[in-house]
């Protein structure tokens, strides 16, 4: 079985919307403040896109592994 996009983007936008709930809700156990628990999350978002694009630049430069 193959995956369509339409598929792989709903994962995608589940996946984010349950890391930024996680993330929130941690935060705001950890501070009291949904503000303060809701910009950790965006910014925790923000950070893992870009970590994960550059990332996978490095890795697209590697060839080991590769057949």
């Amino acid at each position: 079985m193959v995956e369509t996009t339409r598929r792989q983007v709903a994962k995608a936008v589940s996946w984010q919307a349950l890391g930024l709930f996680s993330m929130t809700l941690i935060g705001w156990l950890l501070t009291g403040s949904f503000n303060v628990a809701g910009s950790f999350a965006v910014i925790s978002a923000l950070v893992g896109l870009v970590a994960f694009v550059l990332h996978e630049r490095f890795w697209a430069g590697i060839r080991w592994g590769l057949r």
